[in-house]
């Protein structure tokens, strides 16, 4: 049944990442309500279950802060050290200095995120029917956000669509393959917290020091910020419906 109701966010997870691709004419907007998605799964989603589940605090603060700032730092640190690498090598500016592999990269995360949706469909279902269909739902939800800002961390950082569909996809299989094994074995509760709060650090670092300023770049509307207000309050409304 977990498998079963995993495929519904296959779905929503193709949809989210067809929709980023097929309003290329509105890229700010795209960006705009993109950065708004990544901020409110961040805020509103990722940091109060790393909160939850991360442990106790080490040396005066909680783990899942810790984990969330060495997440910031380390996107940060990959990022630059990337783009000098490139720069060394003589390599194009073609995607205003970024690194291909950084887009990579984030995607990857993104992908073991969606693994971990699957995997709390499964346990959820473990635990009764009600509990599991409540989890399901949520996910399916949010889902849409992942395919889409997984396409376009994708894209943004100058990979090929190509390579940006082959991401798409797997972050849609990812939920699938999650609750399948949970049929297998189960990740402790404490080890999941961590990777949720290190997860929302590169996530945060993305949407304010990369996706958002390329928003505002070279349209620097009212319509851009309405969708990245309208990006927050959509996830602030899955996590409230499913709560």
């Amino acid at each position: 049944m977990a498998v079963f109701v995993a495929l519904g966010a296959f779905v929503m997870t193709l949809v989210g990442g067809w929709t980023a691709r097929r309003v290329t004419d509105r890229r700010h907007l795209v960006l705009g309500l993109a950065g708004g998605l990544m901020l409110g799964v961040v805020g509103l989603d990722l940091l109060p279950e790393a909160l939850d589940a991360a442990g106790g605090p080490v040396f005066g603060v909680p783990a899942a802060l810790l984990l969330f700032v060495a997440g910031f730092l380390a996107a940060h640190v990959l990022e630059h050290l990337l783009a000098q690498r490139q720069a060394a090598h003589g390599a194009d500016e073609h995607a205003h200095g970024r690194a291909p592999e950084v887009g990579l990269t984030a995607a990857g995360a993104m992908v073991g995120h969606s693994m971990m949706d699957g995997i709390a469909i499964g346990a959820a279902f473990q635990v009764g029917g009600g509990m599991g269909v409540a989890v399901a739902l949520a996910v399916i939800a949010h889902d849409f956000a992942d395919g889409f800002n997984t396409y376009t961390i994708t894209r943004l950082y100058g990979n090929a669509r190509r390579k940006a569909t082959i991401m798409l996809l797997a972050d849609a299989a990812a939920p699938v393959v999650g609750s399948a094994t949970t049929l297998l074995f189960t990740i402790p509760e404490q080890l999941l917290g961590g990777y949720l709060g290190f997860f929302g650090g590169v996530l945060l670092y993305l949407a304010a020091a990369e996706i958002l300023p390329e928003a505002h770049h070279d349209h620097p509307a009212r319509s851009t910020l309405l969708c990245t207000v309208a990006g927050a309050a959509f996830i602030w409304l899955v996590v409230g419906v499913a709560g």
